[in-house]
């Protein structure tokens, strides 16, 4: 080495004990994308967020840290996992919208009304299915899957003409949906007409009638102000879309063993706390309750339910085995098993 490069080297590391930081205790920075406000109390984005940072940045003595991207500041959903692929965006808590473009098999959870209860689905993403499912993502994508979060609970259909109790009251419907084939086949086989209306656009198409309704979650109509442009609303508890959380593999193996056993701990804790903020948003007066003052709320009784069942699911469980051959019918039969195992 000549005597400049020697200086030069020891004037950065100079530099770096200055600020406070060793060279080998530099800081990983991870940029964290997810959709919602950075609020732990206003939506299960934001918890899962800000309990992550904070476990992970004082479980490992400010080795890493997390820097919070919310309400989508780096761009749409799937645009960001390209980024996060990439190793631009070090991290993201996409919905299965967005997953879609690196993984279509993700499609294989929009069974409709496969689930009897919510506490189901957590005994199913947290078990052998969840892990099964996170290692086929890792298997076919450049990504380390931390878990899978709740995206607000079961989905519930809203509407401005009237209410849905059985599959003959969504006919004609024009409701807005993802730009999945697996949630335009649900409406379709329910008599309803499909529009795929990117999320920004939905409450003036609502408003507007351009679309008659829509499917969310209970927190997410509520924090979407849904209520001011919609009527009806009906729990028909048809689908739980979870949250999938990525981590770019390239960042995940520059860790230490430490390093990931904190940022996995976290993120584990970090979605039981998304859970739990959805399910009181549910039950509070920034959910159910404050929605039934605006919107005529009504939950499909089992008989309706059963009914609903019946003309959905034969009809999404045949285009994910026509889109996913083999190997998405395999996985389907995986989750169903799952599921049974769960309501056991």
């Amino acid at each position: 080495m000549t005597l400049r490069k020697s200086l030069f080297a020891a004037v950065a590391v100079a530099g770096l004990m200055v600020a406070g930081i060793a060279p080998a205790q530099a800081e990983k920075v991870m940029k964290l994308h997810h959709l919602n406000n950075d609020d732990p109390f206003d939506n299960p984005t934001g918890a899962m967020a800000i309990v992550f940072k904070n476990l992970v940045e004082s479980g490992t003595n400010g080795s890493v840290t997390v820097q919070t991207f919310p309400n989508a500041q780096l761009g749409k959903d799937g645009e960001v996992l390209s980024q996060v692929r990439a190793g631009v965006v070090q991290s993201g808590i996409h919905s299965v919208g967005g997953f879609a473009s690196a993984y279509p098999m993700i499609g294989v959870l929009d069974v409709p009304f496969a689930f009897p209860n919510i506490a189901a689905t957590y005994e199913v993403f947290d078990g052998p299915f969840g892990d099964k499912l996170a290692a086929d993502i890792e298997a076919k994508t450049d990504l380390k899957i931390l878990g899978f979060g709740d995206s607000g609970g079961f989905f519930a259909i809203t509407n401005s003409k009237h209410q849905v109790k059985t599959p003959e009251d969504m006919k004609g419907l024009k409701i807005r949906t993802m730009g999945l084939d697996t949630h335009k086949a649900l409406i379709t086989s329910l008599g309803g007409e499909p529009a795929a209306i990117a999320w920004t656009e939905v409450y003036t198409s609502l408003q507007t009638g351009v679309a008659d309704g829509q499917m969310n979650p209970v927190p997410i109509i509520s924090f979407a102000r849904f209520d001011e442009v919609q009527k009806y609303l009906s729990l028909t508890n048809h689908l739980f879309a979870p949250y999938v959380w990525a981590v770019n593999k390239t960042f995940w193996d520059g860790l230490t063993p430490e390093e990931q056993g904190v940022v996995q701990a976290a993120a584990k804790s970090a979605i039981v706390a998304g859970r739990g903020i959805s399910r009181i948003i549910e039950a509070s007066d920034r959910g159910l309750p404050k929605l039934a003052k605006e919107m005529e709320v009504y939950a499909p009784t089992p008989e309706e339910r059963a009914a609903f069942r019946e003309a959905a699911q034969p009809a999404v469980k045949k285009v994910i085995i026509e889109t996913h051959g083999a190997e998405g019918e395999a996985l389907l039969n995986s989750f169903m098993a799952a599921i049974d195992d769960a309501a056991k």
